[in-house]
């Protein structure tokens, strides 16, 4: 109960600052641009970040024609593009993005490169900062072993796409403090509107390490010829209440990405389950990577 108007100002001062107004995001991808998309359409600032002021711009370029389809599917409004659209900078250098109070890195899931990208934004960003990575198989203790600050690295798991998926696995480095952990998990529940799972640190989490052995083994069944892909996915669609069917999932995720995943998972479990089918090496090799390639297991019209 508050029993004076000190006490009234203290907490509403208590909240406001808990309250994140601006983030920054490194990668344009298509994770990248569905992270800014969900945090500027609940009114958080948001700065992206690329490699270069070009490829930054490119990035944004991509999330408005992907904001156009929803509002050719009526799911968006043309004043709700602006609005998302007017909360979002871009820029090619990671030291524009120092002063966030939460950076949230989503670059490929190379070891190497996100080891490099950790020490830099180290070396850049305010002490207070917290470093978040979205990766969904790397080990996100090494990450943090790359930084001055362990307890403020943690790991945010967004699946794609994030503006409609309303989870996100949030994961403990082993020195993530538990401050850091309330206030991201706070974040994400009251700023981004996310249903948040808490789970340990584990190569694929919850969420990869579950759907990427059913995944690999629909594939096993389309190469031996037992059934087509339409045929599986309506198979799995009805008689599991699957939403969508795991080859069209695969084509959604980005077939090069999925085989990343599971040579990831097959490298630091060795579990046979989680070795790439052949069917998936020979599509990513002849560039058929899914919806971004317009071909995968199923053809997609740019346009729809």
């Amino acid at each position: 109960m508050i029993h004076s108007l000190d006490e009234l100002k203290t907490k509403q001062s208590t909240q406001e600052n808990k309250f994140i107004p601006q983030i920054a995001v490194i990668g344009g991808g298509i994770m990248g641009q569905g992270i800014a998309q969900t945090a500027s359409s609940n009114g958080i600032e948001v700065i992206l970040v690329e490699k270069n002021e070009k490829l930054a711009e490119v990035a944004l370029k991509h999330l408005e024609s992907s904001m156009n389809q929803e509002i050719e599917r009526w799911s968006l409004t043309i004043g709700e593009k602006k609005s998302i659209m007017s909360r979002i900078k871009t820029t090619g250098k990671i030291e524009d993005a120092a002063h966030c109070p939460i950076i949230i890195e989503a670059i490929n899931e190379d070891f190497g490169l996100k080891k490099r990208l950790f020490h830099l934004l180290d070396q850049a960003c305010d002490p207070s900062t917290v470093i978040v990575s979205n990766t969904s198989t790397l080990n996100l203790t090494k990450l943090a072993d790359e930084t001055n600050r362990p307890d403020r690295v943690i790991g945010m798991h967004f699946l794609n796409p994030v503006p409609k998926i309303p989870l996100v696995e949030l994961i403990r480095a082993m020195k993530t403090s538990d401050e850091t952990f309330t206030m991201v998990k706070e974040f994400a529940e009251n700023q981004l509107g996310k249903k948040v799972v808490e789970v340990f640190e584990y190569p694929g989490f919850v969420t990869t390490r579950v759907i990427i052995p059913m995944i690999n083994e629909a594939m096993q069944v389309f190469s031996e010829g037992i059934a087509t892909a339409e045929g599986i996915d309506t198979a799995m669609k009805l008689g599991y209440g699957f939403q969508t069917g795991p080859l069209a999932l695969a084509d959604m995720m980005g077939l090069d990405d999925v085989l990343m995943w599971m040579e990831q998972l097959w490298q630091q479990l060795g579990e046979p389950k989680f070795r790439p089918a052949p069917v998936l090496r020979r599509m990513v090799r002849e560039g058929k990577l899914g919806k971004k390639s317009g071909e995968g297991f199923f053809k997609y019209e740019e346009e729809k």
